[in-house]
C-alpha cells in the first residue's frame, strides 16, 4: 500500500529514522521526539516536518490523530508493511506499554526530508539517544514551555498551538510564523489531506 501524501510519508519515516536511532523507542520516546522536531523546525520556518497537531496530555504532549490511531498497539494499514508495535514492560515504571519495531531491511527515506529538517530530526535523535520515557517526558513538561503554557491556560486536552515555540532565539517572526500558518490552513483547505489511497 502506498502513502499518497507527504506529511503522512515524513511522519513515517521520522518514526522509522527514530526508532533506528535511539534507545528502546516507546510510543511515548517516539511522540516526544516528533513534538521536539516538530517545534523546533517551526520555531526556524514556521512550519512543522509532519504537520501532527499536538494536544496537552497529562503526560505531555501527544500527537493526538497518531496516538488514537495505534491506542491498541496495532499501527495503521499503510504503515503496518514498514513498521510494527511490541508490547513491553517498562524497567522504570512497571506498566505495560509498547515500543516500536521497524521490518528488517527497512531505511529511512531522508530523501524526502530537507537539509534542515534532517539536521533537526538528527539534533533529537542525538540529544534523546540514551535517555527513558519518563526523563523525555519530563523535559517536555517544562515550565513555561508549549505544554506548560497551554495546560495552565487552556487545560489539559487542549491543542499546543506551534506559534508557542517562538522565543527570542526563534529565526522567524509572530508575523511571518502567523503568515505561514495561515497559509497551511488554505492549502489543506484546497488540497485535503487523505491517509492512504
Amino acid at each position: 500500500m502506498e502513502l499518497n501524501n507527504t506529511y503522512r510519508k515524513k511522519m513515517l519515516h521520522a518514526i522509522i529514522y527514530f526508532t533506528k536511532k535511539v534507545k528502546n523507542p516507546t510510543k511515548v520516546k517516539i511522540f516526544k521526539l516528533l513534538f521536539f522536531s516538530d517545534f523546533e523546525h517551526f520555531k526556524e520556518t514556521g512550519n512543522s516536518i509532519t504537520n501532527l497537531d499536538y494536544y496537552a496530555y497529562d503526560f505531555g504532549p501527544v500527537p493526538k490523530h497518531l496516538y488514537e490511531e495505534i491506542s491498541d498497539n496495532k499501527v495503521p494499514e499503510d504503515f503496518s508493511p514498514y513498521i510494527t508495535l511490541l508490547p513491553f514492560k517498562s524497567e522504570e515504571s512497571g506498566k505495560q506499554g509498547a515500543i516500536f519495531k521497524v521490518k528488517e531491511k527497512i531505511k529511512p527515506d531522508l530523501t524526502i526530508f530537507s537539509p534542515r529538517q534532517q539536521r533537526v530530526l538528527e539534533k533529537f535523535a542525538d540529544m534523546f539517544r540514551d535517555v527513558d520515557a519518563k526523563m523525555i517526558s519530563d523535559i517536555s513538561h517544562f515550565k513555561n514551555h508549549p505544554w506548560d503554557k497551554t495546560k495552565n491556560e487552556k487545560g489539559l486536552f487542549n491543542k499546543i498551538e506551534y506559534i508557542l515555540a517562538l522565543d527570542d532565539e526563534s529565526k522567524i517572526s509572530v508575523e511571518d510564523a502567523m503568515e505561514a500558518m495561515k497559509e497551511r490552513e488554505e492549502m489543506f483547505k484546497v488540497f485535503p489531506l487523505k491517509k492512504t489511497i
